[in-house]
């Protein structure tokens, strides 16, 4: 099974999940949001699997900094255009292990996913 986590290195959430990774000797790629960016593809994936509220992190500062219009208007396609333009939108970190993806981390629910 392909495990991928996406993130960006300097938020506290990733390097707990990325260390608990490590600690459970689990192999993985780390794709960063801010240098590698996401797809289109990917993340209409995401929303369509999830639900573009559970993808989009609204209390991050990108969320913050969108105008509130977008805020209060946003639904499936224009949070996929914010995010494509601001990947730090997204809810972090993202576990993708097979067809399982999951946002946030608790190790809890990676224990669970990965045993």
């Amino acid at each position: 099974m392909t495990t991928t986590l996406y993130g960006i290195p300097n938020c506290d959430t990733v390097r707990k999940a990325r260390r608990w990774l490590d600690d459970a000797g689990i192999t993985y790629t780390f794709h960063d949001l801010r240098v590698d960016g996401v797809d289109k593809r990917l993340v209409a994936g995401w929303i369509d699997a999830r639900g573009w509220e559970t993808v989009v992190n609204r209390r991050s500062t990108s969320w913050k900094a969108l105008d509130p219009e977008l805020r209060e208007t946003m639904d499936a396609g224009t949070a996929i255009a914010a995010i494509l333009d601001a990947p730090t939108l997204v809810k972090r970190p993202v576990l993708v292990a097979g067809d399982t993806v999951e946002f946030g981390f608790t190790a809890a629910r990676y224990a669970e996913l990965l045993g």
